[in-house]
């Protein structure tokens, strides 16, 4: 067993924060996970300290990565469960042969390949294209209904659309979470 970081947060703390993003009651995860509610009631209080397979189980329920997993098992101060490797490494060495064999078959077409924080790792050649042309969709989007208009019609890298003008803040926002922003700025 290792200690947990010092100023870290509680694991029953972050468990809870998980729960909540998820939109389960305490009482929906423990039936999911076999557990009883005051248990789980006592783990996310810090009433009760949750072994390492209590944490992967309620981590597996919850649907949380497994770099988060990791992060939850070091607050409940046990060590990591799942290597975490960079794309660079050696071990990912067929992951990159993998993405690159992907970037390949779409030439002529641009492709990217983003991290998680959208940070540019890798593209095709077609990227380098004077005009290339990139399409982002977030799934949710596809049954929405709008106005289209006529003829060709091209978004200008750079320029956004000011919704609604503020004083307080300002939320930057594409695809749907434009639409999130906006119905969020109406409750202001």
């Amino acid at each position: 067993m290792t200690s947990a970081a010092p100023g870290a947060r509680p694991v029953g703390l972050l468990l809870r924060e998980w729960r909540e993003r998820r939109r389960l009651s305490q009482l929906d995860l423990a039936i999911q996970a076999d557990i009883s509610a005051r248990h789980l009631s006592f783990v996310e209080t810090g009433r009760s300290r949750p072994t390492p397979a209590m944490i992967m189980r309620l981590t597996e329920q919850l649907s949380v990565p497994l770099r988060e997993r990791n992060t939850l098992l070091l607050a409940g101060g046990y060590a990591p469960a799942y290597p975490q490797h960079g794309l660079d490494e050696p071990e990912l060495a067929s992951v990159r042969d993998a993405l690159r064999q992907v970037l390949a078959g779409h030439d002529p077409y641009p492709a990217i390949i983003v991290n998680r924080w959208w940070e540019l790792l890798d593209a095709n050649a077609a990227i380098a294209d004077d005009n290339p042309v990139i399409y982002l969709e977030n799934k949710r989007l596809q049954p929405t209904k709008a106005e289209v208009p006529e003829g060709l019609y091209e978004v200008p890298l750079g320029v956004a659309a000011v919704r609604r003008e503020g004083t307080d803040v300002t939320i930057i926002a594409y695809s749907i979470q434009a639409a999130n922003a906006a119905e969020a700025a109406r409750g202001i």
